[in-house]
């Protein structure tokens, strides 16, 4: 019978600001927290991510690198960001290279079960639920659906 590598979930090599609460158990390596972030059980946050002051970010979200978050964001449950677009037609298998970056404005909500893909976001979104973010966003408002799309300004 063979024995499986078991790999420890954990916090290692983290940069943080004062006031920091993180619930675990999460895995964060590698990665900034500003002042008063707040990260939640069951989330992944990967190295060379940045969270700006006052995040918070709820449970069994996924923060892959290249992710840049703004002050004051509000990132709900399940929320999952994407580095990786298969623009070979499969994963990128290692090759950074290919990888794309993802910029989150401050003061965006990105509700439940989201998926953001490599874009930028301007300050004083909403993005809903279940919302599949495609495009650059660089209008307050608040957007919904799959592809997400602008509903109504502030």
């Amino acid at each position: 019978m063979n024995t499986p590598r078991l790999l420890q979930s954990g916090i290692r090599e983290l940069s943080c600001g004062a006031g920091v609460t993180i619930v675990e158990p999460c895995n964060l390596y590698e990665c900034t927290l500003g002042h008063e972030v707040f990260v939640g059980p069951f989330c992944e946050i990967q190295k060379g991510v940045v969270i700006g002051d006052r995040t918070r970010i709820q449970s069994h979200s996924f923060l892959c690198e290249l992710v840049v978050v703004g002050s004051d964001c509000f990132i709900g449950h399940g929320v999952m960001f994407i580095n990786d677009l298969f623009s070979t037609g499969g994963p990128a298998a290692g090759r950074r290279d290919l990888w794309k970056s993802t910029n989150i404005g401050n003061k965006v909500s990105i509700g439940s079960n989201a998926t953001i893909l490599p874009v930028t976001i301007c300050d004083h979104v909403v993005i809903g639920a279940g919302a599949v973010v495609t495009r650059d966003i660089s209008s307050p408002g608040i957007y919904a659906g799959n592809p997400a799309r602008k509903l109504r300004s502030w």
